[in-house]
This record gives C-alpha cells, structure tokens and sequence, in this order.
C-alpha cells in the first residue's frame, strides 16, 4: 500500500473508529472516586438518604458494563448496516451515534442524573461495536495480502493510543477532577465531529464494491485511489474467484453461519481467541487498574502515573509489532503472549499474597501488570485482529463479525458487572481465573490454529478444511 491517501484513510479511520473503544476502555478508570462521589450526591438529593454501599457498586457495575452490552447491540446490527449502507457510510453511521451518546454524557452531570451516564455508556458502546467490527473489515479488504497484517494491525494501534490519551486526559493535572470529570468521558467526540465531515471523501472498500455490489470500474477507482496508478488485474483476479465462491454459496446469515460445518473451524477459532483475548484481564486491568492498584498497595496519588506509564508502555510494543508480524506470523505471536500472561497473572496472585510482607512487593506486582500488558499488546493484543480479519471469505464475513463481536462483548459485559463483587470475595485468586483463560489460549493457539501470513482468504479457509479432515478421519478411521 503506497503513502498519501491511503495514509491517511487509515489515520482517519483509526480515529473515528477503534480509538473510541480504546478511549472509553480507560477513561473511565481515574474519574472513579468522582462518578462514586457522583452517584452519592445524586442519589442523597433525590431520596435525601446516603445510599448503601451495595447500592452504589451496583450502579458503578451497571455503568461500566453497559459499555460492552452497547457494543453486543452495534456487534449484532453490523451485519445490517455494513450490508446495507456499505462499510463507509456504516462507519459515520456509528460516529453519529457516539457523538449523541457525548451530548447525553455532558448533560448527565447538569441533570444529575447516574441514569444518563448508563444510557450514554450504552450508545459509546454501541457506536464502538459497530466501529470495531467496520473498522477491522474495512482494513482486511482495502489491504495487499503481502501487508494485509502491518495495515490490519493498526487497527490494534489505535486502540492502545485511545487508551493512552484516556489515561493521559484522566490525569489530575488535567480532567482528572471534581469538576472536570465529565470533560474526560466526552473529550473524543471532537475527534468523530472531524471524522463524520472527511470520512465522506475516501473510497469505499474495493472488495465490497466488486465482489459484493459487482462494479468493477468503481473497484478499480477506488484501488487506483488507494494504492496509486495501476490496473490490478491480479487482485481483481483473485476478486473473481472468491465471487464465483460466493456465487456457489450465497452470503450467510449468522444462523446459517453457526450451521455450516464447511466454516466450523474458522468460526470456533476465531470465537474462541477473540473471547480469550477479551477474559485475559486486560478488561478489567483498562477499568479498574485503580481498584487493582491500590488492592496491591500503591499510594493512592501515585496510581494515576503507573497506569499511564502501563499505557505508554503498550501503545510503544503495539506499534513496534507492526513491524513484526508479517515477518514472524500471527500464531507464534498469540501462543507466546498468552503462555507469557498466563505466568504472569500466576506470579502477581503470589505476591499479592505477600503484599504486607515488605514495601517492595507493591510496586513488584505493578511491574508485573506493566509485564503482562506489554506481553499481551506485543502479542494476542496485535495479532487477534489481523488473525480474525483473515479467516473468513466475503459472504461469511458479516455474519462472522456479528458472532464474534456479540459474544466477546458479551462476555465483557458479565466480567464488568462481576469483577468488583470477585475482588471483594476472591480478593487476589481472582487473577487465577485470567491465568486459566490465558493457558487455554495458549494451547489451542499451539494445537488448532494454522499460520494465515500471506496467503489469500480461499487458501486460508483450506487449512481449516485440512484441520476438519484430520478430525474426522482420526474419529472415523
């Protein structure tokens, strides 16, 4: 892929897309003495009682998980608006609605009201599922095979940077204060604002537009505009096969999809790493590294720099991997980073044990975190997305997008709601559970899933098919 437009479509795309989802996933982590503070004085002035403790980490469980169920609604209408609308108006269509969820967000505290904050949290998710899953199609089908995994894995970047300016802007030196709180959770909408107005200017995808809607002038013009002059006979070629394919099959619903034992391994595979990648604990480290902090005993006014020293830290290996993953391949990224998390989460359940012992253990345990963020952006975190962008052809796509998106953020919306009342009565050995989930990637990454580097979508599927011949023939000799 050449510089200039296409340069420069990724950067807008990144902002008005997984940057959002970066930036809420830790935004909400340094204001939460604030919202606390916050859901006490609205509930003391509307019912003129203190409201009891259970209360309010309830309603605190309801805010940060109405973030991830939003995101199963835009997972579910993806299928819908990406279908329709195509991938380009789709992608504006989820900025509008994020940029509605600021304005309710912004008048929540004027109306003090925690409700508003709910159904803000709500669209931000639903306006980032749809994005998320928009974003990553988008990248897969504008990308050349031979870079497909340094273009996809921006989208990767851009959600560690979202969660690096969520935690810059949550500092007390800048939103990070009573009066300002509500600043932080809003600030990204003025980058969707700029988003909405350019976006309309770039091509849409060339893969939907040819295999999908059949213009193969446009398809070219839109390459033309991407990649610089050219005909591109070849991948308009390999476009003609996988439309023939899809001519045979006709594109499915996510029904049909769960039904086709053809795409069975595919779909497990990419169900299986995308929840694995979202139950490691890198959740509940991004919305609750405050709580998690100081559990481990750091000094409350410290706990704002290590967060943003974690972040900077990841959005540094997230990027620094781009330069690695078409060399080495996604799955030797994904196995080692889960098996290095996996130790990791073990050691910091250890010393967490040990935190009255000695001073030191404190800040042990949060170079640990540190450790395990780092393994985790340099691995399952960088390649899941390009991983999961690959393993599907055109007509499956879609309906495969729905899947993965509606349970991964399914799955975040159950860990949300439940890792605050886990904390109180597992305490520490709730960090086991993150290292299980880790273990078990690791070794079905090592077992099950094939190298996807540099190979098209029809020989990709191939390999899984080889993997449901081996299956069948070890179970039917």
């Amino acid at each position: 892929m050449t510089r200039g437009n296409a340069l420069l479509l990724v950067i807008v795309l990144g902002i008005g897309a997984n940057f959002q989802s970066g930036y809420h996933a830790t935004a909400l982590s340094s204001p939460t003495p604030f919202i606390k503070h916050f859901i006490n004085s609205s509930w003391y002035e509307r019912y003129e009682e203190t409201p009891p403790s259970e209360k309010v980490r309830m309603i605190w469980s309801l805010i940060v998980s109405s973030y991830p169920v939003g995101g199963l609604f835009g997972s579910w209408s993806f299928k819908f608006i990406a279908g329709n609308l195509g991938r380009k108006k789709g992608v504006i269509c989820g900025s509008c609605i994020s940029i509605i969820a600021a304005i309710i967000m912004l008048t929540s505290k004027i109306s003090k009201s925690f409700e508003m904050i709910i159904i803000a949290r709500l669209l931000f998710g639903f306006g980032a599922g749809l994005g998320c899953c928009l974003h990553l199609t988008y990248l897969t089908e504008i990308s050349p095979k031979n870079i497909r995994g340094r273009v996809t894995l921006t989208y990767s970047n851009f959600f560690s940077l979202g969660k690096v300016i969520g935690g810059l802007l949550g500092l007390s030196e800048i939103f990070g204060t009573e009066d300002l709180w509500i600043v932080a959770l809003t600030f990204p909408a003025c980058f969707l604002v700029a988003h909405v107005v350019v976006f309309p200017f770039f091509p849409e995808s060339p893969r939907y537009l040819f295999i999908e809607k059949g213009d193969e002038e446009a398809c070219r013009k839109a390459l033309q505009s991407l990649w610089g002059p050219g005909d591109y006979r070849q991948e308009m070629d390999e476009m003609l096969v996988e439309q023939a394919a899809i001519e045979a099959a006709h594109p499915k619903t996510p029904l049909q999809l769960m039904k086709d034992r053809t795409v069975r391994w595919q779909l497990v595979t990419a169900v299986c790493i995308f929840l694995f990648n979202n139950l490691s604990g890198m959740f509940v480290i991004h919305n609750f590294s405050f709580v998690i902090f100081m559990g481990a005993g750091i000094p409350e006014d410290k706990i704002r720099y290590i967060s943003l020293g974690l972040l900077m830290c990841e959005v540094i290996v997230s990027m620094s991997t781009s330069l690695l993953i078409d060399r080495f391949g996604r799955r030797p990224l994904i196995c080692g980073g889960f098996g290095a998390m996996c130790c990791g989460w073990v050691l910091v359940t250890v010393l967490l044990n040990l935190k009255g012992s000695s001073s030191w253990v404190s800040y042990v345990s949060a170079a640990l975190i540190i450790l395990i963020i780092v393994f985790h952006s340099g691995g399952p975190g960088a390649a899941t997305s390009p991983l999961i962008g690959e393993l599907f052809v055109q007509s499956d796509r879609l309906a495969a997008f729905v899947i993965i998106g509606m349970l991964g953020c399914l799955g975040m919306a159950v860990l949300g709601f439940a890792f605050p009342f886990l904390i109180i009565y597992l305490g520490s050995y709730s960090f086991v559970l993150f290292a299980c989930v880790c273990l078990l990637a690791s070794l079905y990454t090592f077992f099950i899933v094939p190298e996807t580097k540099g190979k098209t979508m029809l020989e990709i599927a191939e390999e899984f098919k080889a993997i449901s011949l081996c299956r069948r023939s070890a179970n039917n000799p």
